[in-house]
This record gives C-alpha cells, sequence and structure tokens, in this order.
C-alpha cells in the first residue's frame, strides 16, 4: 500500500481483504423479436437497453442504414438514455434501481415522445419511471453455442498510471466514474462501486439460443457501440465484419446534450444536415478514430449453426477458428 500513501491515496489492507466478488444476473430486454443481454449496474450495459427500447418503435428499416433520419434517431434515443443512465447507474447494494420500470416498454413509449423526428434535443432530462481502450474484450463461442463473452479494463489508458514498486501492473482507475454530489445515487462512498463502463454483450433468439456474442472497448462508447452493431445485424440483415465496419456516431462524453463525433465515411450531407437539426457535429478521422470503440462479434447462424464472426478494424485483433 506505499505507492498507493505515496499519492496521496486512502486505500487499505484491510480494503482488500474486505473485497467480495459478487455473481450477477445479467438485464435484458427484447429488440424486434431478440433478447439482448446486457451487465447490471453499476455497470452502464442499461443505456444501450434503453436506447433500443426507444428504437424499437421506429421502422429503422424503412430509413436508410446511414442517413441523416437514422442517425438521428439513434443520437437521440441515446442521449434520453444516457439521461436517465448517468442518474441511475450506481452501485445497487447502496440504493433501489427501478430496473424493472426503467426496463418496461411502456415507459419506452412515454420516453419516446420527447423525441423531435426533425429536431436535435439536447437538454433532456432523466425520466422518472413510475414504481411497480485500454479496454480488452474477447469473446469465444463452441460447437454446441456455448458463448463467453468477456471485457476487462485498467481505465483511461494505463488506469492511475501508478506502478508498485516490483510489480509489472498499474492500478485501476474506476473511482473516476463517481460523483462528487452527495445527494446522487451514485456519490463517492466507502466500500461502494462506481457507474462502470465496461460491458460484454450476447443476444438470443425467441427460443432462447444463442443469436450473437459482442462487445464494444471504448468507455461511454460501449453502449452506443452496443446500439449500433445490433441494429445493423436486426434491422439490416448484417453480417458481424459488416456491422462492425459500418461508419458509427458518438455523443463524445456520454451525456444526453453532449458533442456528436462522426465517423469519416458519412455522407458529408448527411453530417451538414445533422447539424442544421441542432446536433453539434464534428467529423472525426485519422487516428481520432479510436474514439469510436473496438469491437468484436460472433453470430451463430440461426438455420445452420454455423458461426460467423467478425473483428473491428479500427484496432487490433481477429476473427478466428479452432
Amino acid at each position: 500500500m506505499d505507492v498507493i500513501r505515496q499519492a496521496g491515496g486512502c486505500l487499505s489492507l484491510a480494503d482488500l481483504a474486505n473485497h467480495q466478488a459478487t455473481w450477477d444476473e445479467p438485464i435484458s430486454t427484447t429488440y424486434r423479436g431478440y433478447r439482448v443481454w446486457e451487465c447490471p449496474p453499476n455497470g452502464q450495459g442499461l443505456t444501450a437497453l434503453l436506447g433500443l427500447n426507444l428504437l424499437e418503435g421506429f421502422d429503422l428499416s424503412g430509413l436508410a442504414p446511414l442517413s441523416t433520419e437514422r442517425l438521428h434517431l439513434q443520437i437521440e434515443a441515446l442521449r434520453l438514455a444516457f439521461a436517465d443512465t448517468r442518474w441511475y447507474v450506481a452501485d445497487p447494494q447502496f440504493g433501489q434501481i427501478p430496473l424493472d420500470q426503467l426496463l418496461s416498454k411502456t415507459y419506452a413509449a412515454e420516453r419516446r415522445k420527447l423525441i423531435n423526428p426533425s429536431r436535435a434535443t439536447v437538454d433532456q432530462q432523466r425520466g422518472t419511471p413510475a414504481a411497480s481502450s485500454d479496454t480488452v474484450y474477447l469473446t469465444v463461442v463452441d460447437g454446441e453455442g456455448n458463448a463467453c463473452s468477456f471485457i476487462n479494463s485498467n481505465y483511461m489508458g494505463f488506469g492511475t498510471g501508478i506502478v508498485p514498486r516490483g510489480w509489472g501492473f498499474t492500478l485501476q482507475n474506476r473511482g473516476h466514474n463517481f460523483s462528487l454530489d452527495p445527494a446522487h445515487p451514485n456519490a463517492l462512498a466507502p466500500g461502494k462501486r462506481p457507474y462502470h463502463t465496461i460491458i460484454p454483450g450476447m443476444m438470443t433468439q425467441a427460443d432462447g439460443k444463442l443469436f450473437a456474442s459482442f462487445g464494444v472497448m471504448g468507455g461511454f462508447m460501449q453502449p452506443q457501440g452496443h446500439l449500433q452493431v445490433v441494429s445493423g445485424l436486426v434491422d439490416d440483415d448484417l453480417d458481424p465484419q459488416a456491422a462492425l465496419d459500418r461508419p458509427r456516431f458518438i455523443i463524445e462524453d456520454g451525456t444526453a446534450g453532449g458533442k456528436i463525433g462522426l465517423e469519416v465515411g458519412l455522407d458529408p450531407e448527411v453530417i451538414a444536415r445533422l447539424g442544421k437539426m441542432g446536433h453539434l457535429v464534428e467529423p472525426v478521422s485519422g487516428y481520432a478514430r479510436a474514439i469510436f470503440g473496438r469491437g468484436q462479434i460472433i453470430l451463430r447462424d440461426p438455420k445452420s449453426g454455423v458461426l460467423w464472426g467478425g473483428s473491428d478494424p479500427r484496432a487490433d485483433g481477429c476473427a478466428m477458428s479452432l
């Protein structure tokens, strides 16, 4: 603990001794007949699920995949999702999180009314549901359809940047996502887990069989990447590689009113029209494209059972069979 004390920290051996790992049940929602599974709070998988619930009420298949109209709806759905999750995602052991209400289709229908199809709304507020790269992702699927979707990260590149003397690793920096507002559900407190960004995902068919195991790395890009690749797989019937290759957007700071980064490859006219709709847009190219994350997908063909893999072109990685 010497290195922590030297850096002004307060972590102790007793804190490590008292730590207890948990086996958490995933949360899910349905999207056009498929069930999408995510990590529960204190993870941010809820963001992707809320966004998909909102999008389900729009006929995306009737809109061109990278059109202004479709990108606008996806961005607006994520604005509303982040408005909720940046408040509700916290350690569930320190407060009640109304997951059933947040994930209900009724709540999604009410929140969907806040989406203006022709104009950006950058000041969305959280709802009140009625009571009742530094990151590494991998996925493996075997011949029987059993899958592992796994992700790990120190956060923000090298975590804290602190390396204990004599050990070959850096200490993680996940406390960065606590709120310092004492009235916030995610407020910093002893023994409490912060809002956590890493979220491996899965999709199953209506019969419960595996459809896809997937993940997209990249901080607050993760649920946004999940929404975009799920939409590509389901709404456009893309194969895994095509879903990963498609140019992306990002709400850069993961908040409801954040600036929109738009990846090179999108039609400049589409970008211009999004700007006219009220989105603060910024075209992104070159090395800066790292903000759009890096993903991997393995899809299991529902008819043949054949496995089909894809690996993101924005970073190292590959799809391989053994």
